[in-house]
Order: C-alpha cells, then structure tokens, then sequence
C-alpha cells in the first residue's frame, strides 16, 4: 500500500500534467462542431504561460523538498543509532564509575592493612638477621683467604674476647662492590653467627671496648638491621639529650603503644603506659 508522501506527490503530478494539456483539450472538444476558436489576447496568453511556470517550478521545488525529507529521515534514523550508542558508553562508564568508587572507598582499609603487613615484614627481616654483626673499617685484602679465621683472631686478638666454645660463623664475607672500596671508606664485613649468643656479645662488649683499631684504622661494630630501621634509631638519637633533660629513661623496649605527653609529637617515639619510659618501634 503506497505511503501518504507517494500518494501525495502522485497527486501533484496529476494536477501539473492536467494543467498543462487543458487549453488543448478544450479546443480538440470545439473543433469538430464548426466552432471557430476565438482569438486569444496575448496578455491572456503571458499569463497563462506564467502561471504554468509558477506551477512548474512549485513541482520541482516539491520534488527538492521530497528529496531533502528523504535525506533527513537517513540522517535521524543514523543520529538514532548514535543516541543508543552514547546511551551503551554511558551506561558503561557509569558502571565503571562505580567500580572506581568503591575502590576508593575501599583504599583507607587497605592503606591500613598495607601499613601493618609493611610492619610484620620489617620486623621479621630485622629479626632474620639477629645473629648478624657488621665490622666497619677492616681494611681491603687484610683478611686474606680465610676470613672466617681472619675474624675469629680479630675478636680474640683486639677485642680480648673470650668464647665458649670458639666462635663458629655460617658465613662471613664483605658488603658491596669492590671497585668502588677506598683505603679510606673500605667495604663491611658482615658475618653470621652460628650461635645467637655469641652475636649479642661481640656487640655489647665492642661498646665497651672502643677504639679498636688494625694497621691504623678504627674498627667498628653494629648490629645488622634494615636500612629503615637505622633510619629510625638516627632519629631517636637525635633526641636524647631532650629524653636526658626531662629525666626520661629511653631504650629499645617493647611493645611501645603511644605517645609521651611532655614530649613533642614525633613519628619514631613511643612511650610505655604507667612508666616513665620511651621506646623506639
């Protein structure tokens, strides 16, 4: 069945076809009787004429605008299917927004439990490396090939150190690149104690017998902790002759659970409860 616009544009051209071919139907009809055609003036004629053209023109102009409706109606069925797939991106993003949101929501729980796994892992490597000493200012090459034994007589030897049985080492050996070592600036040894004991004893009696030195160079010892946690000890021997002022005892204690009150706030600082005592954590 023909839509209205075919049926309507079928009708125009009709009535122009019908427009055009009258005067000649009209005298096509008078002819055969004998009838003489009456002359016609000529701005009858002009008229005529112009009127035809008028006509003539509205159905070109008609069948333009048939063409530009047909050109609208693709282009608002193309900007239809555009609509429904900005309508699928948006309801995409929304979803995706969402997703985003409760990520973020959930970003504070996780800060706090990446805070605390970060904590466990610090302490179970500084405690991993308990039977760990490091030796600063050993000079290059003065331990030889064994330094294991280089070492036991350098505590028996400088440090008039007595064990029981000898000091037994799992592994010795020295701390960083070679080519960057100096007579001045020589690389650590560090060495592991078979025995945890001997460890903690060659640390605090090294504290009690300073200076040692070998061949000129002074001869130091220190724990083996992680880097972070040597930064923290630096920070709270910074304060201590505050902690000495206000006749507070500090120390490593555990566990350390808050802040001192007459002290500033300060990150690496905590204080016992129902003590007068500071810590480190």
């Amino acid at each position: 069945m023909p839509s209205d616009k075919t049926a309507g544009k079928h009708s125009r051209q009709l009535l122009f076809s019908e427009a055009i071919a009258q005067p000649n139907t009209m005298a096509a009809q008078m002819a055969p009787q004998g009838h003489v055609s009456p002359l016609v003036d000529q701005p009858s004629l002009e008229a005529t004429d112009h009127i035809l053209q008028e006509i003539a023109s509205v159905g070109r102009r008609l069948e333009v605008m048939d063409l530009k409706i047909t050109d609208l109606t693709l282009a608002s069925s193309s900007i239809c299917a555009d609509i429904a797939g900005f309508r699928e991106t948006v309801t995409n993003l929304d979803q995706r927004l969402s997703a985003v949101e409760d990520h973020v929501a959930a970003i504070p729980d996780q800060e706090e439990e990446l805070r605390s796994l970060r904590a466990k892992l610090t302490d179970l490597e500084d405690r991993s490396r308990r039977d760990n000493v490091r030796f600063f200012g050993i000079p290059e090459q003065k331990e030889g090939s064994d330094i294991k034994a280089f070492l036991s007589s350098l505590l028996t030897d400088h440090f008039s150190m007595e064990f029981s049985p000898p000091p037994e080492f799992q592994r010795v050996h020295r701390i960083g690149p070679p080519h960057k070592a100096s007579a001045n600036k020589p690389c650590p040894i560090i060495a592991c104690f078979l025995r945890h004991e001997q460890a903690r004893q060659v640390i605090s009696t090294a504290k009690t017998r300073r200076p040692v030195s070998v061949d000129g160079h002074e001869i130091r010892v220190a724990a083996d902790f992680l880097r972070l946690t040597n930064d923290r000890r630096r920070a709270f021997l910074a304060l201590r002759p505050q902690l000495r002022s206000l006749d507070i005892k500090y120390g490593l204690f555990e566990p350390a659970l808050r802040f001192l009150d007459p002290l500033p706030s300060h990150p690496y600082i905590r204080s016992h409860p129902r003590s007068n005592h500071c810590s480190l954590f």
